[in-house]
Parts: structure tokens; sequence; C-alpha cells
């Protein structure tokens, strides 16, 4: 029995559809996994009706790409659904991996030169271990590469707890941590059992997979040009998470007064100005090198989202947040490690001096007065913004404030400008692997380098070049 509310169909498997008068613009979306993972139930959960063919087997049942055309959002938006043939069968399967391989490959391909692509829905089973989603999501990506976004849509989750969206807070770290990148996901059950729990389940299901096709339409649609990403690191309690909210105008980052972090992991949020979308990735806290574990993690917390980011095209800008005060030599020390010694002054960086809210004049007035002290401590930045990112008793600052960061991020995302071309991409798994592995250097070579650059204690140094050489474990 199917308990979700019925949408639609409005053809399915490559059947010609009637024209109509207000027929909406057709998203299409490839649905591809392993045998098992519920594709098939996935496009009857969409549908609202049992279009696609499913089975209780351990064998797929899918034999050839199946085309179904649905409504949804209230019958606003065509989505056509491509359900795929399953991976990862053995030799004698009811369609062997290397020829469903070789399948989907084609389909990706075909569909994107004939613009007939638009999202990828890469389907997985809940229970399934981490790190063997890692070559599916491989095959798709290389296909792909960056010009079509990919969703993971997680299967099987009915009884998982306290809700089903708790899977991706468990293993989103460890999905960063495989060097894989998603546009977004959804955590659902596509199970048909009766009773009232199970139709919320599946209604919550299908809701969470409308506003994904949703939210990657809305991105497709504006514009043809990648997001750019900015990166936002610096010390802890620099204002880093509200610096995140300024430029996008709403709280989308939590923030704190404590000295304690806020920030755990790297986060990633969107924002919209001036008819342009960005990509703003909130980063761990850089402490003294002196605290040993905590450093390495932030450092390492890092190497993750670098390397993501070069799967997607590479940074665009740098922003060094640092609190109004002294540049003491921890400042320098974070400065050194990411501007100088990982990325080789390949990606633009400008410096925002926070809390500056109580300044004596206008805000800029501190740089004037500091940037030859900037100049002889070796801070080599392209761009600096001061500002307040608290509104408190100063709400014509704060606006101020949010209109020279734009200004900012809008000038060194411009197409072209970064230094030598779009082929400058910086990423901190291939330097420091590079550096330890032997290709650039040695790993005796590394640590020299970190002690006296960054500032690091011997001990960290050479801790620091492990981690990096161990990848994620």
């Amino acid at each position: 029995m199917n308990s979700s509310p019925r949408r639609d169909v409005v053809g399915a498997n490559n059947t010609e559809v009637e024209e109509h008068s207000h027929r909406p613009d057709t998203f299409s979306v490839v649905i591809c996994g392993e045998s098992g993972s519920g594709k098939s139930s996935l496009v009857n959960l969409i549908a609202g009706t049992n279009t696609a063919v499913t089975s209780c087997d351990a064998g797929g049942c899918t034999t050839t790409t199946n085309v179904h055309d649905v409504l949804i959002l209230n019958e606003t938006l065509k989505v056509k659904l491509f359900d795929t043939v399953g991976l990862n069968e053995g030799p004698r399967g009811i369609v062997p991996d290397k020829d469903a391989r070789r399948i989907l490959k084609k389909l990706l391909r075909t569909s994107m030169e004939q613009g007939d692509l638009h999202l990828v829905m890469y389907c997985v089973r809940g229970e399934r271990e981490i790190r063997t989603l890692r070559r599916n999501y491989e095959l798709i990506r290389s296909q792909v590469k960056t010009k079509v976004p990919i969703v993971l849509v997680v299967t099987c989750l009915e009884s998982y707890q306290p809700d089903m969206e708790n899977w991706w807070r468990v293993n989103q770290q460890t999905i960063s941590n495989f060097g894989m990148t998603f546009a977004g996901h959804a955590c659902i059950t596509t199970a048909t059992i009766t009773g009232p729990t199970s139709v919320e389940l599946r209604t919550q299901s299908y809701n969470a997979l409308c506003e994904l096709i949703k939210q990657c339409r809305l991105s497709n649609n504006t514009g043809g040009n990648k997001r750019p990403n900015v990166v936002i690191f610096g010390q802890g309690g620099a204002g880093k998470s509200s610096l995140v909210n300024l430029i996008a105008g709403k709280n989308v980052a939590k923030t704190s007064d404590s000295p304690t972090r806020c920030t755990l992991k790297w986060e990633e949020y969107p924002a919209r100005f001036d008819s342009r979308s960005y990509n703003i990735f909130d980063t761990v806290g850089l402490e003294e090198p002196q605290l040993g574990p905590q450093y390495l993690d932030a450092v390492e917390n890092a190497h993750s989202l670098i390397q993501n980011l070069e799967r997607q095209g590479g940074i665009d800008l740098f922003m060094f947040c640092m609190r109004a005060g002294q540049l003491t030599t921890t400042l320098q020390s974070n400065y050194r490690l990411v501007h100088e010694f990982l990325c080789e002054k390949k990606i633009p960086i400008v410096m925002v001096i926070t809390h500056l809210e109580n300044e004596v004049g206008e805000m800029d007035a501190w740089w004037k007065k500091n940037k030859d002290t900037f100049r002889r401590q070796e801070f080599d930045v392209d761009g600096h913004a001061c500002v307040t990112a608290t509104r408190g008793d100063c709400p014509e600052r704060y606006e101020q404030s949010r209109t020279t960061i734009r200004k900012l991020v809008k000038e060194f995302t411009t197409d072209g400008q970064k230094r030598g071309g779009d082929n400058l991409k910086v990423s901190l798994i291939q330097k420091l692997m590079g550096l330890v592995s032997g290709k650039s250097r040695s790993k005796k070579d590394i640590v020299p380098g970190l002690i006296k650059r960054c500032g690091l204690t011997p001990d960290v140094a050479k801790r620091l070049a492990d981690r990096i050489k161990k990848g994620p474990s």
C-alpha cells in the first residue's frame, strides 16, 4: 500500500506526454547507486504512485534505464527521473557491475552533451560503511566534474534514532574526510508499511526530496558561472561566524560571546547579494601552535575543507579575520601557515579587522594607523576591511560594514581576478602530500619549514606532517 499523497505522473518509461498550455519547464534528475539501495522506490516516493517496478530480492530489479516524468511542488515543476541500473552487482548479477558502470557513464555523458542533466541523486542505504560509498561517487564525479550538482540521498532510515536527519549529523565529517562533496542531502525512508508514524516519515521524506530538487534548480537558474568560494579563517573569537552573518545578511551561522569555540568544524553557508550567489566557509579557530592537539585538529579540519573545494573548482578568496588589537606571533604564524606555506601566495587574501564599533572617527582609520606595522611584520594582503560584525548599539556602522565587506568580496571574486588565471587552484592535500611524500621535498625538509616560518615547535611540526601524510582514517 502506498501511504504518500498521490502526485500526477505525466508519463513513464519514455512514453510521449501530451502538451498542455501551462506545462512547466522540465528538470532532469539521474538517480543512481548500487543494487538494492532503493532507487526505484525513490522514484515511487516522488511520484506518489507505483510507477517503477520494485523488488525485495537481494539482486537488482532494474535492467535498463527507465524514465519517469512527474509533477511536484503543486504541479509547478515537471521532473524527469532517470532510474538507472544498479551498481556493484557481481558477475552473475542481473546486470554485472562492469556493464552497469558502462551504461551509467554513457547516460551521464550523453545527457550532459544534450543539456538534459540538471542533478544527480546518489542513492545509498543508511547502514553502508562510508568508505564503501567512495568508489561509486568517484565514478559519478569523473563524468559530471563540477558541471552538474551531486546530492546524497540516504534511504532505509525509518528506524534511525533520534531522527532520520541524525544520520547526516553523525556521518558528515567522515564523508568529508573521504573527499566526497555533495551539493545537498536528504535522509529518508521509502518504506511503505502502514501506520501513522510511517505516513509521517514518508511525507517528511517526500518534502525533503522536493526541497532538495527545488534548491538545486534555483542554483542552476542563477547563471552558468559557478559560485565563488570564500574561506574565512583566523583565531578563535575573532568574529568569523559573525562575519558570515554580516555577509549573508541574516543569522545563518551560530555565534557566541563566550571564549569557548562555537565553530567545531568547517561549515558552508550560502549567501546571495547583488544578483550573485556565493559559498561562504566558516572554519575552526586557529589557536596557538603550542596547544598541540587542538591546533592540529583545526589544521586537519582546514585540510578537509580545502581538499573538498579543490574538487569543486578551488578557492576564490581567503579572508583573514582578526580582532582589532596587537599583531601577535600567533596571528603571524597562522597567517603564514595558510597563505605563504600551504597556498604559495596563489590565492587572493584580504584582512578583515573586526570589533571596531567603538573606533573614534571612521572605522578605516584603524587601518591607516596600523598598515605600516602589517607591512613590517610581512602581512602581505591584497585588500582590507575595517568593520563591526555586531549590530549592538551601532546599527549604522553595522550596515556600513556589510556594504564594505560585500564590496570586497565582489572585487576579488569577479571573473579573472584570481592570480595567474582560472587554473591556479589551491589544494592543501596536494601541497602537503607533495611535501611529505617526497614529490617536491622530503619529510625532513617540511618540518624545518614549519618551525621557521610558522612558529611551530619541532614536536608539533612533526606531528602535523605525520597527520597530513596519513590522510583520512
